[in-house]
């Protein structure tokens, strides 16, 4: 009789001292309404959500709620300052949220242009600083930029958020190369954040290594928001697991699956 299989132990990330088991972080925009966006982060079996704090009511009890859909006390609230371009934008609506709520667990973002949504890294960098200096614990969207990545890490970003591609764009992950390069230097937490457009992306952005993925538009504007939650579900959970479990080589030339030597 052949013995059981023992259960691998649970496979969970952690960033600045809090520790997840799912490695999908979805948004709270875009969304028909707050009820549909609690029922696309439930199937996604999202643990953390980030919320735009100049967007999404917080405060006002005669306008629905998004603490009254997604509860605290079930998601982790991730404050993030969608829609800024300077830092001192950034600095002050992260101080605004943790006035609000208390949050110091935060995704700092300041933004290049409105076309783009590039960020501007020097201004990033110059708000990070300060809101480490302030006690916030930063997670950043940067560039897929390895030297700026190092930087950021060294000023005490949390965990580095490189792009994609472009936020909203749905185009998936268009520079394989400089995303692996990032994650072999970090210490801290890698997550893709923005241009993941379906599964398939989610996945790839895993098997390079990454810890997560963070995305809205892809889930929000999909023709069935939870349907494709669960599949993102999915795609991050068989992401992980084929970059644990080692791919195969790429060869140049077949190799076949049955040897041939020994053949009657």
């Amino acid at each position: 009789m052949n013995a059981p299989v023992s259960s691998p132990a649970a496979d969970t990330w952690t960033v600045a001292g809090r520790t997840f088991t799912s490695r999908l972080i979805v948004g709270t925009g875009k969304y028909k309404d707050y009820a549909v966006n609690a029922a696309a982060a439930e199937a996604a079996g999202a643990e953390i959500v980030t919320v735009a704090v100049r967007r999404v009511n917080l405060t006002d009890k005669n306008q629905p709620m998004l603490v009254d859909f997604l509860s605290p006390d079930r998601f982790t609230y991730l404050p993030n300052t969608a829609g800024c371009f300077t830092g001192e934008d950034a600095v002050r609506t992260l101080r605004l949220a943790r006035e609000a709520g208390g949050w110091t667990l935060v995704k700092l973002e300041v933004l290049s242009d409105p076309k783009t949504l590039y960020p501007d890294m020097e201004e990033t960098l110059r708000a990070l600083k300060l809101l480490v200096s302030e006690g916030f614990e930063v997670m950043v969207y940067c560039s897929d930029d390895p030297v700026y990545a190092r930087k950021l890490e060294d000023a005490g970003a949390a965990a580095i958020m490189p792009l994609g591609a472009p936020i909203g764009s749905g185009l998936g992950i268009q520079n394989r190369v400089n995303i692996r390069l990032i994650v072999e230097q970090a210490r801290v937490p890698v997550l893709v954040d923005a241009g993941v457009g379906t599964a398939s992306d989610a996945a790839i952005g895993m098997e390079l290594g990454c810890d997560g993925i963070l995305m809205n538009t892809a889930i929000a504007e999909a023709r069935d928001p939870i349907r494709m939650a669960t599949a993102m579900k999915h795609a991050v959970i068989a992401g992980r697991e084929a970059y644990l479990a080692g791919r195969m080589q790429r060869k140049l030339y077949a190799d076949p699956s049955s040897p041939l030597a020994g053949l009657i």
